[in-house]
């Protein structure tokens, strides 16, 4: 079965960075896609980033020109490096894998961006 281990969240001022690791296990087959959901307290899902095998990304437009998502195809691992952190980026951060046309999910990591 697929497993996915997030890592790198924690408290940061804002102005400040984080690098956020997501490692799927369990598998032979490369993730077609990965990539990071977020969500606050009292606020909808949003989509940050993904990555597909072939290295296309997309992202959010709150998060464009501040996060950088990258990936290690040999070890179905995702990076994501998020610079310039501002208070409204505070959420739990969930990563994801599909594989096999089937999606894994993370158990999730806290950022939290406060002075």
């Amino acid at each position: 079965q697929v497993q996915l281990v997030e890592s790198g969240g924690g408290l940061v001022q804002p102005g400040g960075s984080l690098r956020l690791s997501c490692a799927a296990s369990g598998t032979r087959f490369s993730a077609t896609a990965m990539g990071w959901h977020r969500q606050a307290p009292g606020k909808q899902r949003e989509l940050v980033a993904t990555i597909t095998i072939g290295g296309s990304t997309n992202y959010a437009d709150s998060v464009k020109g501040r996060f950088t998502i990258d990936r290690d195809n040999a070890k179905n691992t995702v990076y994501l490096q998020m610079n310039s952190l501002k208070p409204e980026d505070t959420a739990v951060y969930y990563c994801f894998a599909d594989v096999i046309s089937k999606r894994y999910w993370g158990q999730g990591t806290q950022v939290t961006v406060s002075s």
